[in-house]
């Protein structure tokens, strides 16, 4: 029989445990490994069968065991202790509170997803991992962060694999009281509710659930609540789930609904609103229209709104591939904003953010990536490469500015090296290095020897490998109801092999089977008589997507060879419980993508936290932080002429550097059986990767460089009852208006000798028609750099040339024109000292100019000299 509704009963705690529901009601108990140890002394087994789940433990615990332990004087006066360590986090200055000048006081993250533990199962992959370690992170360091997102009764999925190798998704219904959640509440008692207005004079409510991560509070709507008709309680009803209509509801309530939850949120705990809005990925985009709406209530045009809410809102992009975007018919969109929904704004200017107007663009769509860039004047990409990957799919945006000076920058993910960092390596650092924070412990120091390295990693291998067998075993059974584990099973992973890890999600362009391309070769590596290694598998195929079923299917097909099944395993039902002892418990991370698919790919870095080293394809942040000390770079085979000769190409490659150069070192043993060179080899990856790594140095960059200037941007457009906002939209309309007149008329140039040589000054006259625009609105530059062929300028640098008053000078071009009826045109100069040698090549283009606008580019306004 099944149940059509659980819930939780909790334990009666005895009032000397008192202290134990406030730790577990919040979240800091996921990274903090005191509270951890706190709740797993109760009942040990317990607490590793219900996956370390602080609130599930004082459901199912025995109230005798409580009874005991609340005439335990060590541990309750254990349990206060971390009590009052909770409050003191809670409450006292951190690095922001410490930093000097302007910053946002409220600032506000919206997500599709969060991943915060396995006990609230919110996230299907890297991106609400991401969520997850940015809303620590800024706990940690006191960023003043508010986090949006859905609660999804259903989560992501459950995976389980069929016999042959099919991959089986279920949905069990979470019940959020047995969550470390509680309702938003208003001071009477009363939960808040949001609503919004839909076609067919329909309405959807969701109630609001408060999560408290840290120092953080998260905000997670809900639709499933008897006010909603039955279709309309489902539409929060699984991450990911549905078609194109059940997508945009679900992208509906997260914008505009969490925009209006984080108003009501604000207003009841007397916090300040946020000044800033950070979308992380386009999902969340319709906050940006909710904000208009509010500002267009409070006396604004559609256009001065606009800029207000553009200069507070930071999008970040994920994704380097266009079919990666949510995008919708424009007919559905409309259909749904010609009603009450937004009100003040008119569908045809909603429906311009998100049009694809620009070549190649479709007419008929909706695009949730353009409508965030529209609507964030800051924006970023998750790695370097990502960045400009980002800047060149983007570029239709800013048409007649070259790739580079798209204003997209990028911050490079990180990770949140509590979470992620295994406690035994906690422990090694406390026990040599004096502190538990593992991202700024001196890991090149030798107090830490090459024992003590090698004896840690040796125990989370071993470690690994029990749950992976357990993980194994409890999948067989799901397989084989009622039988006996085969012996085999035990002897799945040696702890004394070198452990290759891969898990992630499973679309094609990562590759799960890329080491399959030579199945001979990969059976000859994984039972070498002398370096064998061993492969864990593990990740999630999205419902939908065939093809990556079909990998994982001939992933477990493969392993499932007697000979074989001892050293290589695809591990069921991924998710961050099992990724906290499999990145620890692997010694080398792989990850094959196709380059530069990858936007970032945080599983490595999570690896490399622990001392594993990158086996990897230059791609996602790889790129940024390899030295040849820390792992190894898979070579890209670039200029294949198709895919399967890339793919053999780059397998071939994967082969040879595990055979020749990752599996030696680790068998090469000194007379202690400490293999020096891999140990070289962790050591390298601890002290230089792990302050990089952390999502900490991620957090303080989206403060230094996104949030404090956005917020700055908001502060100065909002002052004095919106003027400077007011300007800026009339300043913008001026400028559209007259720029298709704007030109470069001619350009004179002299001052350099016969045969040019390095130190020569290249003197410049650039006469401009502004068509009617004062000289102050537009900045006249020089763009010049090397030509090596071609008319295509590279190191390309600018310098604005400066107006002068030559009337003279400007009659004898009108005269030359023989057009004075155009206007007469404004005559800039400036000179360029000729600094380097070699081929050199220029132009002279004229770009809008005012201190609100962050880049030359911003409006995609440009005219060049032809």
């Amino acid at each position: 029989m099944k149940a059509i509704r659980k819930f939780t009963v909790r334990a009666v705690l005895p009032e000397s445990l008192a202290a134990l529901d406030e730790l577990a009601g919040n979240l800091r108990w996921s990274w903090h490994e005191p509270t951890r140890q706190l709740f797993e002394h109760i009942a040990p087994e317990l607490w590793r069968r219900i996956g370390g789940d602080p609130v599930a433990l004082l459901g199912a615990v025995d109230p005798a065991r409580l009874q005991e332990l609340a005439h335990d004087h060590d541990y309750v006066s254990g349990v206060n202790l971390v009590r009052d360590d909770l409050r003191n986090y809670l409450e006292q200055p951190r690095w922001y509170q410490e930093l000097e000048g302007a910053k946002p006081a409220s600032i506000a993250y919206f997500s599709p997803e969060f991943g915060i533990a396995a006990a609230l199962p919110q996230y299907s992959g890297g991106l609400g991992i991401l969520a997850g370690d940015h809303l620590k992170s800024a706990s940690d360091l006191g960023v003043p962060l508010v986090g949006v997102g859905l609660f999804y009764k259903a989560g992501y999925f459950s995976q389980a694999i069929s016999s042959d190798g099919w991959q089986l998704e279920s949905y069990p219904l979470l019940d959020p009281d047995g969550l470390p959640l509680s309702v938003l509440r208003r001071a009477d008692g009363s939960p808040v509710q949001v609503s919004l207005a839909l076609p067919d004079d329909r309405t959807l409510h969701a109630r609001v659930w408060e999560a408290r991560v840290g120092r953080i509070r998260l905000l997670m709507l809900d639709t499933d609540i008897p006010e909603n008709t039955d279709d309309l309680r489902q539409v929060t009803d699984r991450l990911y789930g549905g078609g194109g209509e059940h997508r945009l509801l679900q992208e509906l309530l997260l914008g505009i609904g969490g925009a209006r939850a984080v108003r009501l949120w604000s207003t009841l705990n007397d916090r300040p609103e946020p000044e800033v809005f950070h979308t992380n990925e386009g999902h969340a985009g319709f906050l940006g229209l909710e904000r208009i709406s509010s500002l267009i209530g409070e006396g604004l045009s559609f256009s001065e709104a606009l800029q207000v809410a553009r200069a507070g809102t930071v999008f970040t992009t994920h994704t380097p591939v266009a079919a990666g975007i949510d995008r919708f018919d424009s007919s559905l969109v409309r259909r749904y904003f010609e009603t009450d929904l937004l009100p003040g704004v008119a569908v045809e200017d909603l429906l311009g953010l998100g049009a694809e107007s620009y070549p190649g663009g479709s007419p008929d769509v909706f695009n949730m990536a353009i409508m965030g860039l529209r609507l964030g004047q800051h924006a970023n990409g998750v790695s370097k490469l990502h960045g400009e990957v980002s800047r060149r799919m983007f570029s239709g945006l800013w048409p007649g500015f070259d790739a580079s000076e798209v204003p997209i920058t990028s911050i490079t993910n990180g990770v949140h090296a509590p979470t992620w960092t295994d406690p035994a390596l906690k422990a090694l650092a406390a026990n040599r290095l004096g502190t538990t924070d593992t991202s700024t412990a001196d890991w090149a120091s030798p107090v830490v020897s090459d024992q003590d390295l090698w004896d840690v990693r040796g125990d989370m291998r071993r470690q690994f490998v029990d749950d992976a067998r357990r993980r194994i075993g409890a999948a067989w059974l799901v397989q084989n109801p009622g039988g006996l584990i085969p012996a085999w099973i035990n002897q799945v992973f040696d702890p004394d092999v070198l452990t290759i890890g891969f898990a992630r999600r499973v679309p094609t362009y990562k590759r799960l089977t890329l080491m399959l391309h030579d199945p001979e070769r990969l059976r000859a590596l994984l039972l070498h008589p002398e370096h064998p290694v061993q492969i864990v598998i593990a990740g999630k195929s999205h419902p939908a997507d065939e093809e990556g079923k079909r990998l994982i299917q001939k992933i477990v097909q493969f392993a499932a060879d007697p000979e074989l099944r001892t050293r290589i395993a695809f591990l069921p039902d991924y998710n961050i419980g099992m990724a906290q002892l499999m990145y620890p418990g692997t010694d080398v991370w792989l990850n094959n993508p196709l380059r530069p698919l990858e936007a970032c790919g945080t599983s490595g870095m999570k690896a490399a936290l622990n001392g594993a080293l990158n086996l990897s394809i230059l791609d996602g942040w790889w790129p940024e932080y390899f030295d040849g000390q820390n792992g190894w770079a898979i070579p890209s085979a670039d200029a294949a002429t198709n895919s399967a000769e890339r793919d053999r190409i780059e397998a071939e490659a994967l082969y040879e550097l595990i055979e020749h150069q990752v599996a030696p070192p680790f068998y090469e043993r000194n007379a202690d059986g400490v293999p020096e060179r891999w140990v070289a080899n962790i050591r390298q990856t601890l002290a230089g990767l792990s302050p990089e790594l952390n999502a900490g140095r991620m957090v303080r960059e989206y403060v230094e460089k996104l949030y404090r200037p956005a917020g700055a941007s908001e502060a100065r457009l909002s002052a004095n009852d919106y003027r400077a906002a007011r300007e800026l939209a009339a300043w913008k309309s001026r400028i559209t208006a007259a720029w298709p007149g704007v030109s470069v008329a001619h350009v004179e140039s002299g001052g350099v000798a016969t045969v040019p040589q390095v130190g020569d000054e290249l003197h410049l006259r650039a006469h401009v028609q502004l068509n009617g625009l004062e000289p102050e609105d537009v900045t006249v530059q020089v763009v010049y750099g090397r030509s090596l062929g071609g008319d295509d300028l590279t190191d390309v640098s600018t310098q604005a040339l400066e107006p002068i008053d030559d009337v003279q000078g400007q009659d004898a071009l009108a005269d030359a024109t023989g057009d004075p009826a155009s206007g007469t045109p404004t005559l800039f100069t400036g000179t360029v000292e000729l600094d380097r040698a070699g081929g050199f090549g220029y132009t002279v283009r004229v770009v809008p100019r005012n201190e609100l606008l962050i880049s030359p580019a911003e409006m995609g306004l440009v005219a060049v000299a032809s």
